[in-house]
């Protein structure tokens, strides 16, 4: 989006929010004081002076948190979760203040201060802000490639790059973005791509902008013409025209890569892991070491009467110990209650549970399908080489296998391996898509938080321990 449209919707959102706090704040006192069958008209002396502050207050919350971007690529599930969090984090910042001046001299009001009605705005509000923006959303879509809602566009290079950058402007016409044409020294003068056409070569790039309008030029050369990019970006600026690139190496690099200043030097971290920050890792290991002892004293009747079960119904070894790889391509003994009938150690290794496998004893099957036979895990947890929550583990012969046939298979081992994760939730257990698998392991270590693991721990109660995969 140019500069002056997205400062005039800046400044309409921020109008706009204030408008809807101001609205949220007064139902809620009107809410708050109805449940308690005192309405009343509205306390000027209490409740007008912290609205203000409230107001600006929150405005500056949602500036810091970076909610008034683009209009254009915001997903209305991340802007909608965002504002949520945002408006949490606005209540609490609320209570502590008030917690803090509330024995203060000449602050006394706020003793009576509705704590509750706070709750009530905040949930109001986060209501009304994803409403509007939504219907603002519509609006915009509605406009398309309208005069108000267009930004003419220029690419410079085509390659895989510039193709996905088309296809992702083509689906989403609410954008507004008008491609004008291509320029690129391998493609045809007036050869049309995509509807779109070919105005000349690269070089022809500083002649087309001394002639014609373009907001945003964006660059999508092939990995092997990068040699050309300085002189690109030099016409650019000196068209004083705003550039954007796209790099060609999506399929090297992730969506959010990891940049540091290394003394001056950008230095860009292929993947972005953020449980490879210290602090993280300390949080994520509090977590699993808490969460590992409360469900071994939750689930211990499970596992006693699994065991007698298992101990009853077949002769062997009451823990089944296979060898994983884990953290750091380090190997370890993953405990699991035996399911199947005991076999050589040759074929224990090499051969993949299929549905209706001969091996599985009838008790196993019911513990596999319940998931009940991985509650040993939590011991794994407990010392270290698991996780509650991460890519699932797997046996060293797989995984040489693997990483020979499958792109960045190997970049799960760069965090503990889990009793559940991503994959698993989703449905992908048992004898399914490897490739799908290692998609969704990888999406988890690029965008793992405390709030994504919580939320496949939920979901795993709900809908992970059973699953019809699991054979």
């Amino acid at each position: 989006m140019n500069t002056g449209k997205q400062q005039t919707y800046t400044a309409v959102s921020v109008v706009i929010d204030a408008i809807v706090l101001t609205v949220s704040y007064v139902i809620s006192y009107l809410i708050q004081f109805a449940l308690q069958n005192n309405l009343a008209p509205f306390d000027s002396r209490n409740y007008w002076p912290p609205l203000m502050i409230i107001v600006i207050s929150y405005l500056m919350l949602y500036a810091f948190f970076h909610i008034y971007g683009s209009f254009r690529m915001t997903g209305r599930r991340k802007e909608a979760v965002l504002i949520g969090k945002v408006n949490i984090i606005g209540a609490l910042i609320l209570f502590a203040v008030f917690f803090v001046i509330s024995n203060t001299e000449g602050y006394n009001w706020i003793v009576g201060f509705s704590r509750m009605m706070i709750l009530w705005m905040t949930i109001l509000n986060t209501i009304f802000m994803v409403v509007w923006r939504n219907i603002f959303r519509f609006i915009l879509m509605k406009l398309g490639n309208s005069r108000f809602n267009r930004k003419p566009v220029l690419i410079v290079g085509y390659s895989q790059a510039a193709e996905a950058y088309i296809e992702r402007v083509m689906t989403h016409k609410q954008w507004g973005y008008d491609i004008l044409g291509i320029l690129d020294d391998h493609l045809h003068t007036n050869e049309s791509v995509r509807g779109i056409s070919v105005l000349g070569p690269i070089e022809s790039l500083e002649e087309y902008l001394s002639k014609n309008i373009a907001e945003s030029i964006i660059i999508t050369l092939k990995l092997k013409e990068y040699d050309r990019l300085e002189e690109i970006v030099h016409v650019c600026e000196k068209s004083g025209v705003h550039t954007e690139f796209v790099p060609d190496y999506n399929d090297i690099i992730s969506t959010k890569p990891y940049t540091v200043d290394f003394l001056g030097l950008p230095l860009i971290h292929i993947r972005h892991v953020p449980l490879m920050e210290a602090g993280n890792a300390f949080i994520k290991r509090a977590m699993d070491i808490v969460g590992s002892l409360l469900c071994i004293v939750l689930f211990s009747p499970i596992m006693l009467a699994a065991a007698i079960a298992v101990k009853l119904s077949s002769p062997g070894p009451l823990i089944f110990k296979q060898e994983r790889v884990g953290l750091h391509n380090r190997t370890f003994k993953m405990y699991k209650f035996r399911s199947m009938t005991v076999q050589k150690a040759s074929e224990e290794v090499s051969k993949w549970t299929t549905k209706n496998d001969v091996r599985v004893t009838p008790v196993g099957r019911f513990i596999r399908k319940t998931s009940i036979d991985e509650l040993p895990q939590l011991f794994n947890v407990l010392k270290g080489d698991m996780s509650l929550i991460g890519p699932r583990p797997e046996r060293p012969f797989f995984v040489d296998k693997f990483k020979e046939e499958i792109p960045r298979y190997m970049i799960k081992h760069q965090v503990r391996p889990g009793m559940t994760g991503w994959a698993q939730v989703n449905g992908l257990r048992g004898d399914t898509s490897i490739r799908k698998r290692i998609e969704l392991d990888l999406f988890y270590i690029e965008n793992w938080s405390v709030s994504f693991d919580i939320r496949i721990l939920f979901l795993t109660v709900f809908k992970g321990f059973v699953n019809k995969n699991a054979y």
